[in-house]
């Protein structure tokens, strides 16, 4: 059974170890402070009791930064990215969120691909910005929200 949970920081450990297995993109006190942030969201993608994906978003007064969206290696093209995606999607709608905000290694061509799939647009490019060298395209989707008044 497929589901999607809230993440708080007890959990630490389990997105640190998915972080390390995929990006590694933070370091365990980098987690750690993550939580700490306010505004900060973070949720996973369960296969039974096994989280396979985390996504967490970065919610600023009507918009929000996507810091960190990943699916483990195994699970990856079967369609749990993309139901994840939509879900943050809906989230960011329900809190009446007008844009979502998340930066990608130009060379990351499957994961350029994926956010293009969903309408982000590149607005941006942060160059040398990864340990790699490669450039950050800075990208943006613009929300429908629910709440729009007549």
């Amino acid at each position: 059974m497929i589901s999607i949970k809230k993440i708080n920081e007890k959990d630490v450990d389990l997105c640190y170890e998915l972080d390390s297995n995929t990006l590694s993109l933070w370091s365990k006190k980098q987690w750690a402070n993550e939580f700490k942030k306010e505004g900060i969201k973070v949720f996973g993608i369960l296969i039974s009791n096994l989280v396979i994906g985390i996504c967490v978003f970065h919610v600023v007064v009507d918009e929000a930064q996507i810091n960190f969206f990943v699916v483990s290696h195994k699970y990856r093209k079967k369609g749990f990215g993309t139901y994840l995606m939509n879900f943050l999607i809906e989230e960011c709608e329900k809190l009446n969120l007008y844009k979502l905000f998340l930066e990608v290694s130009h060379t990351n061509f499957a994961a350029v691909k994926f956010y293009d799939y969903f309408d982000f647009s590149t607005v941006g490019i942060r160059k040398n910005y990864y340990k790699d060298g490669s450039h950050a395209l800075l990208k943006e989707k613009k929300l429908t929200t629910n709440n729009v008044k007549i």
